[in-house]
């Protein structure tokens, strides 16, 4: 039951080859068997699953149905979901459980969704590698000894070792998808706005956005009819209707103009890499589509504008937690100087301390100019790149990250090292356009993903392209072995 897709769980319900209730003591059994190798969870939800498993059935029962009811999910640990610890991954909100469900939670929930548990993360989705979470590592199923990138590298493992069938992540820097292709997944950051953030704990407001991550492109579609959806309670949500993204899979591939653009071959990315992009572009080619060398000549100063855009961001938003209102609260504070100081001081991790200083400091008097407000100039740089290339192309394809997954703990002491690992990524994030990731290939027995952007709001186009290529490839079928 385990290695069965969303697509083939909701025939299987349909068909009452099982139940939803069977399938949760299933999964839930084999979390509690495998994820202590993973860490991959910060909570286990056994009690709300079997109530909404049950619930999903009953519903069944009564003649509902839906490609979602009775599926098995879990969420990143920074969706909130009423009366359970929501954590993001930090000691500041270690003790914090909602009050409410966060737009995203309750979508799926009202979908029929069964939710498994909260899955660990990178502190505050600050990281690349899924080490700076409070609650420890998580390792990559694919070699335990490798971190499965970040920052949803929780959710990432998890459904990589087969102990659900998707999950929720955000992205805003490359957090669904740089963990995507270090798994062998398939991760879709949808257009900025396309998916609600209300209940979705910030950390660089203008860049994140929620998504799906799932072992194929027809999985990641199923999820994201259910998250998607404009929201009144965002202020940053698009009222735009959503198409049916599973009706647009089977597209033909004849005539599509796909870009490759050549700052993507440059000395950083690894060779071995290269050569699986080209493949996976050759792959395409069979299929019909037409490639086209294009230029994304701002692209270089995409690392140093996101790494002052994101943590200004950041600092503000991080400011809340103050040990006042609620979250960690340090013990016997002299004054409320003191009580500040070292409530954040031991609630926060050093990654994010780091991000907030740097983002204060960009922020201030003397230096908005020199470097917030040129970093915004350079964001705009970016995008107007990507709106001249989708004026001669549909898709832009290259890779999702420059290298495979890297061991625990070797980038830890260059934190500007695992930076650059997000030098594809970042940019859809800066110019708020749709992204995946899909897997095309193995180097050395570790994943390697391709990366795939589209104008804004085409992720049915996106998703097209992967399920195509999906069908006609094996890559995304393999399983980390031991799982």
């Amino acid at each position: 039951m385990h290695q069965l897709t969303l697509a083939e769980i909701a025939r299987g319900l349909a068909d009452k080859k099982f139940s939803s209730e069977e399938l949760t003591k299933v999964l839930l059994a084999r979390i509690a068997q495998l994820d202590p190798q993973l860490n991959s969870f910060i909570s286990l939800t056994e009690d709300l699953a079997l109530t909404q498993a049950k619930a999903a059935d009953a519903r069944r029962a009564n003649g509902e149905s839906g490609a979602l009811l009775g599926a098995p999910i879990a969420h990143k640990d920074l969706f909130c979901t009423q009366g359970i610890r929501t954590s993001c991954g930090s000691k500041m909100l270690d003790n914090f459980k909602a009050p409410y469900d966060a737009t995203v939670v309750a979508k799926l929930a009202a979908a029929g969704a069964v939710t498994l548990g909260k899955t660990n993360m990178d502190e505050f989705a600050m990281g690349s590698a899924n080490e700076s979470s409070y609650y420890g590592a998580v390792k990559n199923p694919w070699n335990l000894e490798y971190v499965p990138g970040g920052s949803s590298g929780g959710s990432a493992a998890a459904v990589a070792a087969r102990l659900l069938p998707a999950a929720t992540g955000t992205d805003t820097g490359g957090s669904i998808r740089q963990p995507a292709a270090l798994t062998n997944l398939t991760g879709l950051k949808p257009t900025y706005g396309r998916v609600s953030r209300w209940g979705m704990i910030a950390y660089a407001s203008s860049l994140d956005q929620g998504g799906p991550l799932a072992r194929t492109a027809e999985d990641c579609a199923i999820l994201l009819q259910g998250m998607a959806g404009f929201d009144p309670n965002d202020s940053t949500s698009i009222d735009e209707p959503v198409p049916d993204y599973s009706a647009s899979l089977n597209g033909s591939l004849q005539g599509l103009r796909i870009g490759v653009p050549k700052e993507y071959f440059s000395a950083g990315l690894d060779p071995r890499i290269a050569d699986l992009v080209m493949a996976s572009v050759e792959e395409l080619k069979k299929l019909g589509a037409v490639i086209k060398e294009i230029s994304l000549p701002n692209m270089q100063h995409a690392i140093p504008a996101y790494y002052v855009i994101a943590p200004a961001e950041a600092s503000s938003n991080l400011s809340r937690f103050d040990g006042v209102r609620f979250g960690y609260r340090c013990e016997d504070p002299k004054n409320l100087e003191d009580l500040y100081k070292r409530s954040r001081g031991e609630g926060f991790g050093t990654e994010v301390q780091r991000r907030i200083m740097v983002g204060a400091y960009a922020l201030s008097a003397g230096y908005y100019d020199a470097y917030y407000l040129k970093a915004q100039k350079i964001r705009r740089l970016i995008k107007n790149d990507f709106m001249a290339a989708f004026n001669e192309v549909d898709i832009i394809l290259g890779p999702t990250t420059p290298n495979p997954a890297w061991k625990l703990g070797a980038k830890n002491s260059d934190p500007v090292a695992a930076y650059l690992e997000d030098v594809y990524t970042i940019t859809a994030n800066l110019a708020g356009l749709p992204g995946l990731s899909m897997p095309a290939g193995f180097v050395e027995g570790l994943p390697v993903g391709v990366q795939l952007l589209a104008p804004y709001f085409q992720e049915g186009r996106l998703l097209n392209v992967a399920h195509q290529y999906q069908l006609n490839t094996d890559w995304h079928t393999r399983t980390p072995t031991g799982f």
